[in-house]
């Protein structure tokens, strides 16, 4: 893991954003590459304005012009590599594209009162199509401790193996690791993945836990809560199939009210 890619958007998460960025891509000696992205406005209704988007998109650049003048500031003084990318568009597709040699994704988990962009939609796209991990912070954090206590949800699954095996180099700098098992799962145990992780030298202690009245993913904020890990490994799903349908509306609730960042892979 050495290449980061970061959005740049002048919105409420971008400081959250921007200062895990910094961090992870310090801490691994990475390379931070930020795509800097003006949304192309949509205009509420039926009526076709071309006008008045042409208007609403020169302000959007502008005001974009202004937030990436000072954000190339702040990067100049800090102690990481980084490069500059500039696009207009939709940001998920973006994103998508610019992936390619992307080792992870930073975003955010919500913004609150569901302000644009509206992140869970994007991470869920992201991670789905893009086939590369994201690491999305809660829109009032401000940095990630690497070397803190992590904690990974595990159900056995593909998506959850995908987010082990992406995490792995970020584990090796936790100072404690908990694989939890919520209730029943289908598919390799907790002690596979521990076997994984001890091949990185990464040993991690093992709990299983009984599913409480508001499911895996209340049960699983909960934990977050009482415990405060550094951030959470979790497998993505989308909407595609049945099964994807369910634990789809377990990924839109950790995104939705998450206290802590969430390492996320599909």
């Amino acid at each position: 893991m050495k290449n980061v890619l970061l959005l740049i958007h002048d919105d409420t998460g971008q400081e959250a954003r921007l200062q895990a960025a910094l961090d992870l891509t310090r801490s691994i000696s990475g390379h931070l590459t930020c795509l800097d992205i003006v949304q192309i406005p949509v205009l509420a209704g039926t009526e076709y304005y071309p006008d008045a988007e042409l208007m609403l998109l020169a302000e959007a650049r502008g005001r974009e012009a202004v937030n990436a003048q000072h954000v190339r500031a702040r990067l100049e003084s800090e102690d990481i590599a980084w490069s500059w990318t500039d696009q207009t568009g939709y940001i998920a597709p973006l994103l998508e594209d610019a992936a390619t040699l992307a080792d992870v994704i930073v975003l955010n988990t919500s913004l609150a009162g569901h302000m644009v962009p509206e992140m869970p939609s994007i991470v869920s796209d992201v991670v789905l199509k893009s086939g590369k991990p994201i690491l999305a912070v809660p829109e009032r954090m401000r940095g990630i401790d690497l070397s803190g206590h992590v904690l990974i949800a595990w159900d056995g699954s593909p998506p959850a193996a995908e987010a082990l095996r992406a995490a792995a180099p970020m584990l090796e700098q936790a100072t404690g690791v908990t694989i939890v098992e919520i209730g029943a799962i289908t598919g390799d145990p907790a002690e596979e993945a521990a076997s994984y992780l001890s091949r990185h030298a990464i040993h991690a202690r093992i709990e299983r836990l009984d599913e409480l009245e508001p499911g895996v993913a209340g049960t699983l904020l909960a934990i977050m809560v009482q415990r405060g890990p550094a951030y959470c490994i979790l497998g993505a799903y989308g909407h595609s199939r049945l099964r994807e349908s369910l634990f789809g509306g377990i990924t839109r609730r950790l995104l939705a009210d998450a206290p802590v960042p969430l390492f996320l892979a599909h």
